[in-house]
């Protein structure tokens, strides 16, 4: 077993030519898509490094192998597919929840396959997850600094982006639509409703913002309303006077708006209705909340605390 990126990328493109080789009808078809799917996914976290896919146990021997440093009489065992696609939601901003549930829909599907008497695939037919599946690869495989053209070849490459495209356009149109309902809705409403709903979102706004929470502006009100999204990359720390500062940046997925009602999930969702701009989330502590009332002055006990959470000082001297 190998959990180098290049075996792993190499092996997902041989299962995704063997299914590109048989008819979209056939069953196997969305099988050898899932396995591919699976194998993209597990190449993309080695891309950060093959360290990740090794199943954690207490005395180390798979990291141990993963580092080649472990006994060639230990047997690898690697992290389960959820585990991977947790990662690859944590590791790769464009990879959203969305994206995350679209690839477990497909990939328990082949563990339905091949563990069942049931014909996994019979009932789930290509038109409810190929959109899904291009999306998924595509983001996954550019993640790696490649393309869909690498990892399927031209002609499929050029027959996903145009799914992508097609599929896109839907969801702006249907987007479009549901936030022109809420407008009308909302503005047939008596003035002083309007006013008074108006006030009411823009305290809550408020309010929230406090609880990790980005003040937006309703596309279909205007209102105040919010966004909330996930967390990625590394953690930002700030040393001011009295206070450390963490910052960390947020992809937003999720919208609401108080005032109409109008809610929206999912990054492309956001993206349609323009209020899907990443931002960051800061969070304010005292030197002692933030270093569990270590007495920020022992040197000596700083710089350990720092060099086991991956913060580093540096002297003045």
């Amino acid at each position: 077993m190998s959990w180098d990126r290049e075996s792993l990328w190499a092996k997902s493109r041989l299962y995704f030519e063997r299914a590109f080789d048989i008819d979209k009808e056939d069953d196997t078809f969305g099988l050898w898509c899932a396995m591919g799917l699976e194998l993209l996914a597990r190449s993309s976290v080695a891309k950060f490094s093959p360290t990740l896919l090794a199943e954690p146990d207490k005395d180390h021997k798979y990291l141990l192998i993963a580092l080649d440093l472990g006994s060639a009489k230990v047997s690898r065992r690697s992290i389960a597919t959820n585990q991977v696609l947790s990662l690859c939601k944590t590791l790769i901003p464009d990879f959203t929840e969305n994206e995350v549930k679209l690839a477990s829909a497909l990939t328990g599907r082949r563990n339905e396959e091949l563990h069942s008497g049931s014909a996994a695939f019979q009932e789930y037919s290509t038109q409810q997850w190929i959109a899904g599946f291009y999306k998924c690869c595509k983001i996954l495989a550019e993640s790696q600094e490649e393309s869909l053209t690498s990892l399927f070849g031209d002609e499929e490459a050029k027959i996903a982006e145009g799914v992508i495209e097609d599929v896109a356009e839907e969801v702006k149109s249907k987007i479009q639509n549901t936030i022109a309902a809420y407008r009308k809705v909302f503005n047939e409403k008596e003035e002083a409703e309007r006013e008074a709903l108006k006030e009411k979102a823009a305290k809550q706004g408020e309010v929230l913002s406090h609880q990790k929470h980005h003040r937006v502006n309703c596309p279909a009100c205007n209102c105040v309303a919010t966004v909330q999204g996930d967390t990625y990359g590394r953690e930002q720390v700030e040393h001011r006077d009295n206070e450390i500062v963490v910052r960390q940046s947020v992809i937003p997925t999720r919208f609401l708006c108080s005032a109409c009602g109008l809610k929206l999930s999912g990054y492309g969702e956001l993206s349609f209705a323009n209020v899907a701009d990443h931002f960051t989330h800061r969070t304010h502590y005292t030197p002692e909340e933030f270093y569990d009332l270590v007495d920020p002055h022992d040197a000596e006990i700083m710089q350990s605390y720092a060099e086991d959470h991956g913060y580093y000082f540096f002297s003045n001297d």
